[in-house]
């Protein structure tokens, strides 16, 4: 069953969400927008987005070094110690098209524990909360003056973030949460936001290197998009996975999932450079059982891009997960797909 949506191409996996959500709807059954709303806070207000309102992005973000502690034990925050610690650092600079101006970047349900900038490679500055920047809860704005972020005249700055967040207590299910033990992660459409500062729209395209820590008893599977460039231990039982993709995406396109996972392996050939591709079908162990047919629906779906598209995949491997708790469908993120196994 889980190989059938595993064969779709993204326009049919994103029917495939549709129907499952009035599916859902029509049976009573819990959907992303009924479980959006968390006890004790306020419904926000959709706000109305319009094409013709588009403006040019401030900055332009042209990489992302992101770090994801998950259940940090050493984190000491309001939110208590079953928190995650998110890292990042962005390379930016100023788009001369666009007059100078504040930095806003989107911030949502988080605690801001540090915001820092740096310039060329040098030491970075530890900003002040109030004077050279302001955490809006409220407005889920992240706001810092742009005299605190450029450098002797120059516009090329490296803006790093720590900002503390609960994935368990994540009931929207957007962004970064943690469901029967498994962190995953819904970025589409303005998920990312809720993991980390950052300029959340479509048009931000980024190259993103991620290191992921947990558990290694609870979390020995690590994932993210891109290539896996490094793994290890760490102390307390820990470990960590590394990861690099090299073309740019937008934030949209993210993905982290950590957990206790089965897997099945295959291989693909691409038709042109010969690239070896390993194929990794992560889904609950009890469920591996169920991923040959997956395995190969897959390569051949990639042969059918080749064969009728003339596209040829560009990673050295591709992982999909499918996990019962994801909370759509079905997510194209780059590299690693996530569907939901119960409408697989």
């Amino acid at each position: 069953m889980i190989g059938r949506a595993l064969f779709t191409s993204a326009a049919a996996a994103g029917a495939v969400a549709v129907a499952v959500y009035l599916y859902r709807r029509r049976k009573g059954a819990p959907t992303p927008a009924s479980v959006a709303s968390t006890p004790g806070k306020k419904t926000k207000a959709l706000k109305e987005i319009r094409r013709v309102d588009y403006t040019t992005p401030p900055i332009n973000i042209e990489s992302v070094r992101l770090v994801a502690k998950l259940d940090e034990p050493n984190a000491s925050t309001e939110r208590g110690k079953a928190v995650s610690i998110i890292e990042t650092a962005l390379g930016c600079y100023y788009n001369p098209s666009v007059p100078e101006s504040e930095l806003v970047l989107h911030a949502e349900d988080m605690d801001v524990l540090e915001v820092a900038v740096s310039h060329q490679g040098k030491v970075k500055s530890i900003l002040s909360p109030g004077r050279d920047y302001v955490y809006d809860a409220e407005a889920e704005t992240l706001t810092i003056q742009r005299a605190a972020l450029v450098g002797n005249g120059s516009d090329v700055f490296t803006l790093h973030t720590v900002v503390a967040i609960d994935p368990e207590a994540n009931k929207q299910l957007q962004g970064l949460f943690k469901s029967s033990g498994i962190f995953c992660t819904q970025m589409e459409a303005e998920g990312y936001r809720r993991m980390t500062p950052h300029l959340d729209r479509p048009d931000v395209l980024s190259v993103y290197t991620v290191r992921i820590e947990a558990d290694a008893g609870s979390c020995p599977v690590l994932l993210s998009n891109g290539n896996r460039t490094g793994a290890g231990a760490l102390p307390n039982g820990r470990h960590f996975a590394e990861y690099h993709d090299p073309f740019p995406k937008p934030s949209y396109l993210f993905a982290l999932v950590a957990g206790r996972l089965g897997v099945l392996s295959g291989q693909f050939t691409t038709a042109w450079a010969k690239r070896e591709v390993t194929l990794n079908i992560y889904t609950e162990p009890e469920c591996v059982d169920q991923l040959e047919f997956g395995m190969a629906c897959i390569q051949k779906a990639m042969r059918w891009d080749e064969e009728q598209f003339g596209r040829e995949y560009d990673l050295d491997v591709f992982n999909i997960v499918a996990v019962a708790d994801f909370n759509m469908g079905a997510m194209e993120n780059k590299g690693l797909n996530v569907f939901n196994s119960k409408c697989a």
